[in-house]
């Protein structure tokens, strides 16, 4: 724990904030915008935060630990199940539950689902966050804002914007005025609590998301193996894309490997970027037959709730 930078007397403000919600509402791309870099994994198909990722937001007199959590839903299988385990389980220990609702969509069962177990929770400090402002007219906004209150009482709302970084700040000061009075819980230079190795896994699997039809993506899993280093300095990254039949492969393979160069391709810079230096990456793809029913398989991948 790193208390060496608060001076006696200092109210300093620290604590645990989890961002919940349906999936595809925008939770990755605020702790992003928080963050001021990209380390949670962003795409338009639902369900694309599999593992809960914690990241440090620093102040001048606050330290904010967000927790991302995979979207809640109707699950189908057992990676759903774990989803929602992991995404329901940051509810019991937070100082601060911000429950995200998409201002271009409709408030429906599923945020009244989420809404329910956001008022049952013991966090101390409830905000409800509308997201995607600068796709909305005032008045879907304005409307999104009077169903959502209905689902829960929260103790404050806010409209935001990611991707213009609208009110980004303004989240940040609003939870941090909320969070309890405490030391710093990570280091100053922490970032996030990920692993080289799981943000490596999930940079190839936003690409193989953004890359491949609609309906495959929820089939693919990403393994990443140890990353070495060569005499040159440059990461030797090796990655396996797990697919559950055999005509998944050759699509997430494409037509004469394809596909695959361009998932590795746009993977590349932003595994780069992360490690510092070059990178040799190598991607295969295996079929694992109905791997999201196989409990050992989704904790193999990481993708369970630690329970």
């Amino acid at each position: 724990m790193d208390n060496s930078v608060i001076d006696e007397g200092t109210a300093f403000r620290s604590g645990f904030v989890a961002l919940v919600g349906r999936p595809n509402v925008g939770k990755s791309s605020l702790l992003n915008a928080c963050l001021g870099q990209k380390v949670a994994i962003e795409s338009p198909v639902a369900q694309t935060t599999r593992k809960r990722l914690r990241a440090v937001v620093n102040t001048d007199d606050s330290q904010l630990v967000i927790v991302d959590t995979p979207g809640l839903h109707k699950p189908k299988d057992a990676l759903g199940k774990e989803l929602n385990r992991s995404a329901l389980g940051e509810l019991a220990d937070v100082d601060v539950v911000a429950m995200l609702v998409d201002a271009t969509q409709p408030v429906g069962r599923g945020d009244a689902w989420v809404a329910n177990h956001v008022a049952a929770c013991d966090a101390p400090y409830k905000l409800l966050v509308l997201t995607k402002a600068d796709i909305s007219s005032p008045a879907e906004v304005s409307a999104q804002l009077d169903a959502a209150r209905e689902l829960a009482p929260f103790d404050d709302t806010l409209v935001v914007s990611s991707k213009e970084h609208f009110n980004v700040d303004a989240f940040v000061r609003l939870v941090s005025e909320h969070l309890p009075l405490g030391p710093k819980w990570f280091p100053s230079d922490m970032v996030h609590d990920a692993t080289p190795e799981d943000l490596v896994a999930e940079f190839v699997r936003e690409k193989a998301y953004l890359n491949l039809k609609q309906e495959l993506p929820h089939s693919v899993g990403v393994r990443c193996g140890d990353i070495s280093y060569a005499k040159s300095g440059a990461a030797v990254v090796k990655a396996t894309i797990l697919v559950e039949r055999e005509g998944q492969k050759g699509i997430v393979v494409g037509s004469k490997g394809s596909m695959i160069k361009r998932i590795g391709s746009e993977a590349r810079p932003e595994i780069e970027r992360l490690l510092g230096c070059d990178v040799y990456l190598e991607l295969n793809v295996r079929v694992q037959p109905k791997w999201r029913r196989d409990r050992n398989e989704i904790r193999r991948l990481g993708y369970d709730s630690g329970e």
